[in-house]
């Protein structure tokens, strides 16, 4: 047994020397997770004293020393005001993320306004489940469906739905692919997290490098964009006329993915949205005709 506090700083130090940015917010959550507690009781019982850590605290230090992710390690990750099960095999949520989230129920509250009912909302490379459950979770009025590829992120996704509760028609399938045929020209909103590293550009950090599935990573061409763009004309198939679909994207694509969208003709409105950072995030655009 090692003390909580002594053991938290010395693991904070040492993920430091390791390379982690988030050493110190990372050292406890592992504390937290190893005594099933919350963060805010970690650093509660630190001021204390008086507690002790298991063992089992420095071998998930040492893993996390590796750079294995701190969500593969716990099973947990928090996105918005859901927390979900995630591990090898899915991608990880990340908090960027989030803000293509405001931005989706900021259409449904405007539809909403307007009296629209029903309001349909297609997610498209579902991963997790982030985004979909994320939708339904804050606006339950809406009607929300998922579709991911990979039958493992699938198999997640599907976990986090039942666990949660939530009323989301999830399916495995190809985003490239026509989907959804009986929501074809109806849908009011298509939120879309594609993989969109260019091919070639292997992530420097070892936690997306190593551990995240490259299915959900990689763009299919040198620019990244040959997955988004495919799954853009489907969304278009989905979408009624002035219908909104956003999707995620490389901070080094905010002008290419737009510029590329609205060289199809079959969008308006197209504009670029940056992430709590300040960078270039997420590509809205409206169905045209």
């Amino acid at each position: 047994m090692t003390d909580l506090r002594d053991g938290v700083r010395a693991a904070a130090a040492r993920l430091r020397d390791a390379g982690v940015a988030s050493a110190d917010v990372d050292a406890v959550e592992l504390a937290a997770h190893v005594l099933d507690v919350d963060p805010a009781e970690v650093r509660r019982l630190m001021v204390l004293g008086g507690r002790t850590l298991p063992e089992s605290y420095a071998v998930l230090v040492d893993e996390r020393a590796g750079r294995v992710p701190l969500q593969h390690l716990t099973g947990r990750a928090h996105f918005r005001r859901l927390t979900l099960a995630v591990g090898p095999g899915v991608f990880v949520p990340r908090p960027e993320t989030e803000v293509l989230v405001d931005l989706a129920l900021g259409e449904v509250d405007r539809l909403f306004a307007a009296g629209a009912v029903p309001v349909r909302v297609a997610d498209l490379c579902s991963g997790s489940g982030a985004i979909a459950l994320s939708v339904k979770a804050e606006r339950p009025g809406t009607e929300v469906r998922g579709l991911e590829l990979s039958p493992d992120a699938y198999a997640w996704a599907v976990a986090n739905r039942d666990r949660l509760g939530l009323d989301v028609a999830l399916a495995q399938g190809d985003a490239t692919l026509p989907c959804f045929e009986d929501w074809t020209g109806v849908v009011d909103v298509v939120t879309v997290n594609p993989p969109y590293i260019p091919v070639g550009a292997v992530p420097v950090d070892p936690e997306v490098r190593d551990h995240d599935p490259a299915v959900a990573l990689y763009g299919g061409s040198e620019d990244g964009l040959a997955i988004p763009l495919a799954v853009a004309r489907v969304a278009a198939s989905l979408l009624r006329p002035g219908g909104l679909v956003l999707v995620e994207h490389a901070d080094s694509q905010g002008e290419s993915l737009p510029r590329r969208l609205s060289a199809t003709g079959e969008w308006a409105d197209v504009g670029d949205h940056v992430d709590l950072s300040g960078r270039p995030r997420v590509t809205t655009a409206r169905r045209a005709g």
